[in-house]
Formats: C-alpha cells, structure tokens, sequence
C-alpha cells in the first residue's frame, strides 16, 4: 500500500435504508404495471404477483361491474359476479392462454357468470332506477331522463340471454361484432342476428311501455 493510497479518505457507506428502499421499490413496480398490458400483468398474475393483481383488477373492476349490472340489472349480484369474477382471474391466472386479449377472456367470464346466475335466481328491476334526482333547476328534465334509462334497462332486462349479451357487449361495452362474438363463443353472424332480434324486441316493448304510460295519463 503506497503513500497516496494512505492519503485518502476513507469513506463509509451509509447504511441502507431498507424502509425507504422498499418504498421506492414499491414505487417502480407500480410505474412499470401501469404502462404494462394484460397479458404482461396476468403473467405476473401466473407466479404469484399479488401486487400485479391489484392492478390488473382495479384496471378493469369498473367496467367489469357495469357489464354486470347491465346484465343482471341487479346491483347486488352484480358485485358478487364482479368478485367471482376475479377470484377466477386469480385461481385461473397460471393456466392461461393468451388466445384472445384478456379482457375478451374477462368479458367471456363475466357473462356466463350472469347468464349462469339468471338461469337459477330470478332477478329485480335495477336497484337505482326508482331513485330520486337530487333537487335542481332541471329536475324535471332529469327525471325524464331517468324514466327513459329506466324504461330501456327493463326492456333490456326482458330480452332472451343472448340477445342481451350481444346488445350489451355492442352497445354499451363498444365491442366490435368480432369481439363480442368471441366473448359469446359464437360467429359474427350469428351476433348479427342476435342483434337484429334484440332491437326488433327492444323497439316493440318500449313502444308499449310507452302506449301504456299515456294511456295511464
């Protein structure tokens, strides 16, 4: 050992902060699943990640609960399908395969859950479409509003399941016909069809709620 090497400084590494190394860990894991996609989070999904999962289903918790609503027209269950939902993204997540985008895969789930449900429990019109809109200068304009929304979700509530499957999934999911007849399991023209029955249906039965409402006034 030389002279110069003598006259350094000798320097100590601070300790390592394991708290604040954590955290910042933390921090890029979460930066890094908001700009990863589906698939890349459910393969994390497949080893075990808790924290990918978190994400993956706050991702996609939203849009999840209004497919079900839509479909069940019940809130209740539809938070239930919403949590079967993704307990099955959970328990499924290592035998995946990315055949199709995950939110097809979802989409798919999430539907024969509904339609599996309605098949054995009748359901009750929309827990929210009797509410009463808050006082305002437009309540009146509000309130027809919500008679309408109402008006529709009960006619949509009537339909033959797949012909509610498809209209939702179109319409209110903004699914292609190809992608919905993915969701469904089915070809595009037979999505097509669904299509055509269900609009024929919704349009006679709103003519009637409404023939019925005037004729009551």
């Amino acid at each position: 050992m030389n002279a110069e090497t003598l006259a350094r400084p000798f320097v100590v590494s601070p300790p390592r902060d394991s708290a604040r190394s954590e955290a910042a860990d933390e921090a890029r894991r979460a930066a890094d699943f908001a700009e990863a996609t589906d698939e890349a989070l459910m393969r994390s999904v497949a080893m075990g990640d808790e924290a990918a999962f978190r994400r993956l289903a706050a991702r996609h918790a939203a849009r999840t609960l209004a497919l079900s609503r839509r479909m069940l027209a019940n809130a209740a269950d539809a938070d239930e399908v919403l949590q079967e939902a993704m307990l099955r993204v959970w328990v499924n997540a290592p035998h995946w395969r990315a055949e199709a985008a995950f939110k097809t895969w979802l989409y798919r789930v999430v539907v024969n859950l509904c339609l599996n449900r309605q098949r054995h429990k009748s359901f009750a019109p929309l827990d929210d479409a009797a509410e009463v809109p808050d006082p305002s200068p437009s309540a009146q304009a509000s309130l027809e509003r919500r008679e309408a929304d109402a008006a529709v979700a009960r006619a949509i509530a009537a339909l033959p399941d797949r012909q509610r499957a498809a209209i939702v999934l179109t319409y209110y999911e903004d699914l292609s016909n190809a992608e919905a007849a993915s969701v469904l399991e089915t070809t595009v023209s037979s999505v097509e069809a669904l299509l055509v029955r269900a609009k024929r249906t919704l349009r006679a039965e709103l003519r009637a709620q409404s023939d019925d409402s005037g004729s009551r006034t």
